[in-house]
């Protein structure tokens, strides 16, 4: 046993050096205080699609349960995501609409090594076995268990049309419908909202507290290394009037606003605090390219800062799935549809009540024969109507909300890599898979992510990217171009061409300023290119539109981060382990905080709270 202790200290105090080195500085774990401001059988951190079903659960298993959120309301990326949502196996809705599927055929899919992404990443071949294992056996009862909660699946056929890691044997998507728009109680408008809001309502019906607006800084251990509880402070979400926002059911919420607070988990602490795509450290240990100007999806709703992951860290906690991490999959890293704002995978509406921080929705531009785009040196890169990397089919982009594709997903899941016929069909782990599939890397993030002439020691960053158009391209797009449609920062007017990259050089993340002649050559050399109907440089197809009539406009269209891959090391149990894979008594995670899959984002959540009911079960 002390052994074991000796070990267990030494990884702790291992994470709180790398932890610092993150940038979050702290002992490996908080110490016991001697009074605890909240207290709960079962504490949740996290009110997203993993948080509260994990909480549900646990309220099922007959223990008292506090659900604790950074933000002021509930919901996460879930909210504001699209809602689809993976769960096959042969549940009832596949059933109705004769979808043959079974546990076996997705624990088979979920782990075939013959299936690889256009760009030649295998999609399933890294994927935890085991825990690949336990989702393919647990999707019809999370499925029952939802249905039977509450939560109201659309009644239409299954289908992979924006599935990612789903597998190749049978559609398996889920989807819900929400057509109200943006309100507080749909912050993006939305069809997460449908799924949020019938877990938000039963979680209250079942008797779950919820405490939002309070940040966890750092997990409690005891003198015998249980994780016991956490600190936290407020982070209010304060409109620029100087008014608190509140959520939907806020009036249901405990109510605080002492600045520092301690939650006392008796039985478990569960952390389903999302991924790490905004903390540009630990997002550098996966992919060193992605530097600090690089934004992640949605993150003024719900941040993705790794604060759980980087917490257990400090516990010794290890992490898990690192090279399903690496951030060429077509939406881990993606070329916004939206420009001229620094996210440019969600266009907000002006009724969301985060509209007054975030201030502008950005602008959707339908076709790139409309514009060329250049980095910070002012040259172009790639071919701008290559549609690799893109987020959503921009001819198609007019609501608001998030980006979604509307031609599927570059990945095996929807028969992009190889559409099985019956004569010539996909079979599990057979070679031909591989053979069959058309070489189509995404380029166009490659090499927008390429050092160039701005590039310097240390980060070597590539800079930002910039949609070069003028006034004519502005009529042709139907292009809004007021205050609340872009942000001064991110898309600029000008007369001339070199007073316009004068104006870029003012964007804050403009470190290397480009020079006024080297854009208005790219331009002047572009134009030529309109008149030969030829694009000798990255074979555009027979440029149409010259850049010549003023005002001129420069749009911000970087990349931008979105989904999270890897995680903390969880057992089926959805237990933490730390770096020699042993327990850490009391810490528990669900979701993208966690590691070990392709799947990520609702199902697996879902999933995996489902799982921690038979965990939190065995706790009494």
């Amino acid at each position: 046993m002390s052994a074991n202790l000796s070990r267990r200290s030494f990884i702790a105090g291992s994470a709180a050096v790398g932890g610092m080195m993150f940038g979050m500085s702290g002992s490996a774990s908080a110490k016991v205080p001697a009074k605890w401001d909240f207290e709960a059988d079962v504490v949740v951190v996290g009110a997203g699609a993993a948080g509260i079903p994990a909480a549900i659960r646990a309220k099922e298993a007959g223990f008292s349960v506090l659900v604790v959120d950074a933000n002021y309301d509930i919901g996460g990326h879930a909210i504001i995501s699209q809602g689809n949502t993976l769960l096959g196996g042969g549940n009832a809705m596949q059933q109705k609409f004769g979808i043959k599927d079974d546990p076996e055929t997705v624990f088979k899919d979920l782990t075939d090594w013959s299936v690889t992404l256009p760009n030649g990443f295998a999609d399933y071949r890294f994927n935890d076995r085991d825990m690949q294992r336990m989702i393919a056996d647990e999707m019809v009862p999370t499925y029952d268990w939802l249905v039977r909660i509450g939560v109201p699946f659309l009644d239409k056929k299954p289908d992979n049309a924006g599935a990612y890691g789903a597998g190749c044997s049978a559609p398996r998507e889920l989807h819900f419908s929400w057509t109200k728009g943006a309100s507080l109680e749909a912050p993006a408008g939305t069809s997460g909202t449908v799924l949020m809001r019938s877990l938000e309502d039963a979680a209250r019906k079942a008797g779950v507290k919820f405490l939002m607006n309070y940040y966890m800084d750092d997990i409690v251990q005891d003198e015998k290394g249980r994780c016991v509880g956490f600190k936290a402070h407020r982070t209010p979400k304060v409109l620029p009037d100087g008014t608190e926002l509140k959520g939907f059911r806020a009036a249901e919420d405990i109510a605080s606003t002492a600045k520092e607070i301690t939650v006392h988990a008796k039985k478990a602490l569960v952390l389903a605090t999302a991924g790490y795509t905004d903390h540009v450290p630990f997002r550098r240990m996966v992919d060193p390219r992605l530097t600090k100007e690089f934004a992640s999806a949605a993150c003024e709703y719900s941040p993705q800062d790794a604060s759980g992951t980087l917490a257990a860290m400090r516990c010794g906690a290890g992490l898990w799935g690192l090279t399903n991490a690496y951030t060429e999959r077509p939406i881990s890293l993606t070329r916004g549809a939206v420009v001229g704002v620094r996210d440019t995978y969600l266009r907000w509406a002006p009724e969301s009540p985060i509209f007054p921080l975030v201030k502008h929705s950005g602008v959707a531009l339908r076709n790139w024969q409309n514009a060329i785009v250049v980095n910070w040196v002012g040259k172009r890169f790639f071919e701008e109507t290559s549609s690799a990397g893109l987020t959503a089919d921009s001819a198609k982009l007019t609501s608001y909300g998030t980006a979604n594709s509307t031609r599927g997903l570059m990945n095996g899941t929807n028969g992009a890599f190889f559409k099985g016929t019956d004569k010539d069909p996909y079979i599990q782990g057979n070679w031909r898979n591989i053979d069959r599939t058309k070489y189509n890397p995404i380029n166009f993030i490659a090499a927008a992510l390429q050092i160039n002439e701005g590039s310097h020691a240390p980060d070597w960053s590539a800079g930002p990217q910039w949609a070069i158009f003028d006034s004519e391209a502005v009529k042709r797009e139907r292009m809004h171009t007021d205050e609340k449609s872009v942000d001064p920062e991110y898309f600029f007017k000008a007369d001339t061409i070199e007073e316009l990259a004068e104006k870029i050089n003012t964007n804050p993340w403009m470190s290397h300023k480009m020079d006024p002649k080297v854009l208005a050559e790219t331009v002047k050399t572009y134009n030529s290119y309109v008149d030969q109907g030829k694009d000798p440089d990255f074979d555009k197809p027979a440029p149409q539109h010259k850049i010549e009539k003023g005002p001129f406009y420069a749009a911000w269209t970087s990349v931008t981060l979105h989904d999270c891959y890897c995680g903390l090391h969880v057992n089926n149990a959805c237990e933490v382990l730390d770096w020699e894979g042993e327990k850490i008594p009391g810490l528990y995670a669900a979701g993208e905080v966690t590691g070990g899959s392709s799947m990520h984002g609702l199902s697996r959540g879902l999933i995996q709270a489902y799982v921690l009911g038979k965990t939190f079960a065995s706790l009494k």
